[in-house]
């Protein structure tokens, strides 16, 4: 009997163990540094690797600049992964490295052969000969404390020379770099290099990761005299390829983790969703999935919704370093405001330096030749940021009084609160006057008010397509449900009939039988107050006049 009791114990924890590392090597959803395929969900990026295949081929020189957090390591990983069978791929980051190492040229040159030497040092390097290996680490160890640029130049022509395969040399986190003058007197050999590549052997390819581009680090370190616009890597060539992920990709990911984990959900329909909020920024995308899996949420609209919601109340590096450039730039801020808030469009300008570095943060897109906010996600974390700033309002105040009155079994009582709402803007404005205050911001005023109605439970976006001077359509995420809210000014019956109609095909899309308008009006004889509803298309309208 003891020992049937002792084999069971010992076969119990044969079992836990065999559980635990089960458990342990099941993939997960990555937020934090690089993405590899048998650790982390990942969205296949095999199309963009062969463009990017086919540019090397070429033999091109570029930068993949894009914002933090954009899946540019991730790529330069995949890069040395994929083409090592033609290339022998050098993959090295200058992130680290003392301020001292760059200010002596010398010290750093021997550094950066150091950096190659350790590619190597305990793990084989595919296609490197071990002829040009042992080069390599000789050079590495005579050069130990300086190297001098010829000396470097010819070194760097040897290993290309003599190696069979031809040498790739990535080069990631080039912002680290940025700030110091011996970094780009390296980038400027290394053009040297290039431009006499038919004579002189060479890299077959180089390619830089980070979020500025070479144009911009030379801003960041020359004088203010100065040329500024003098890059040492104008041989680089656009590189144009959409690093988003798209809804098929996002898809494929997760028909992965829904068979690891044997779910039955829509991951078409979930990928879409998920692409819709956060127009495939990566970092965003793999947010989303690691929050539902980690919090257990449902995969479906009301788990997407809730990780939505907990993103827009979370700290992180995407949104800190978003909201520093707004500090930094309060032209961009002001420009966002009044896009997002007053519903203006603006002219995208790439010759404007707060332009260029929102671009460059993929904060804002060119859409179309206007500027957009990059996706739905960071748009609603702005909004609440410029709603914040109005806490301190009687609108805000306000709404935290009446908040009770519109919330029962978690359900808003809409109708209720706009009707609440068109109270209060009598009470603090006469409103028989057209006021230029209140046309331009009668809606900052309105989310104002809403905000601290749903504040850490729901979210709310605004539908991109609807916004402008006049009208804007406003969506509330709560507790599962849905609602949507047209804003608009007041221009006449006919123009008041076609919004009706618009927000039927809206309420359509959304597949809500309830809409609600809230029309800001000026005209001194029309009827104000929370109007009887309409019965339009099979859904009920139900308006309120300001």
């Amino acid at each position: 009997m003891f020992l049937l009791v002792f084999e069971i114990f010992f076969i119990n924890l044969h079992l836990q163990k065999l559980c635990t590392f089960a458990t342990v090597s099941m993939k997960t959803f990555n937020t934090a540094g690089t993405c590899r395929p048998n650790e982390h969900y990942m969205v296949d990026i095999t199309d963009r690797l062969e463009i990017i295949r086919g540019m090397v081929a070429k033999g091109d020189y570029f930068c993949i600049n894009r914002g933090r957090q954009y899946g540019k390591t991730t790529t330069l990983e995949a890069i040395s992964n994929q083409l090592s069978d033609e290339y022998c791929i050098f993959q090295i980051s200058f992130e680290g490295l003392s301020d001292s190492t760059f200010a002596d040229e010398e010290k750093l040159y021997s550094t950066f052969v150091w950096l190659l030497a350790q590619q190597f040092e305990w793990v084989p390097l595919a296609g490197l000969d071990d002829e040009v290996g042992n080069l390599i680490q000789s050079f590495s160890e005579s050069h130990e404390e300086r190297c001098t640029e010829k000396e470097l130049s010819k070194f760097i022509s040897t290993i290309c020379y003599r190696n069979k395969k031809p040498i790739v040399l990535l080069i990631d986190e080039v912002d680290q770099a940025g700030n110091h003058a011996s970094f780009l007197k390296i980038l400027g050999l290394l053009r040297g290099m290039y431009l006499g590549r038919t004579k002189i052997p060479t890299f077959k390819s180089v390619i830089l990761a980070g979020v500025y581009d070479i144009k911009n680090l030379k801003l960041k370190i020359r004088k203010e005299d100065e040329h500024q616009y003098n890059s040492p890597w104008n041989i680089a060539v656009p590189f144009d390829v959409d690093m988003s992920l798209s809804a098929e990709g996002i898809a494929g990911m997760l028909a992965e983790y829904k068979a690891d984990h044997s779910l039955t959900f829509d991951e078409v329909f979930v990928a879409q969703m998920i692409r819709d909020y956060t127009s495939g920024y990566p970092f965003l995308v793999s947010r989303i999935c690691q929050i539902i899996d980690a919090e257990q949420y449902t995969w479906d609209k009301e788990g997407v919704l809730k990780a939505v919601n907990a993103i827009l109340v979370e700290r992180n590096t995407l949104f800190d370093n978003m909201i520093k450039k707004l500090d930094e730039y309060p032209e961009l801020k002001q420009i966002l405001k009044r896009i997002l808030l007053s519903g203006e469009v603006c002219s995208y300008n790439p010759d404007e330096k707060y332009i260029q570095i929102a671009a460059m943060f993929n904060y804002i897109t060119n859409k179309e030749g206007k500027i957009a906010v990059a996706c739905r996600i960071m748009e609603t974390r702005l909004y609440n940021l410029f709603i914040k700033e109005e806490e301190h309002s009687v609108f805000y105040k306000q709404g935290q009084i009446d908040k009770s009155q519109f919330i029962k079994d978690g359900i808003i009582d809409m109708a209720h609160l706009m009707e609440r709402f068109v109270v209060h803007m009598h009470q603090t404005y006469k409103m028989d006057h057209a006021n230029e205050f209140i046309e331009d911001d009668g809606r900052k005023v309105f989310l104002t008010y809403l905000r601290p109605v749903i504040n850490g439970i729901g979210s709310y976006h605004i539908e991109e397509q609807t916004r402008d001077h006049d009208r804007m359509d406003v969506v509330i995420d709560y507790l599962g449900k849905q609602y949507v809210i047209e804003l608009k000014i007041w221009r006449g019956n006919a123009y008041n009939e076609r919004g009706e109609e618009q927000l039927c095909r809206y309420l359509e899309y959304f597949d809500l039988k309830e809409g609600y308008l809230l029309s800001f009006c000026f005209n001194k004889n029309k009827q104000s107050g929370l109007l009887p509803p309409v019965e339009l298309n099979g859904r009920t309208l139900i308006e309120a006049i300001v």
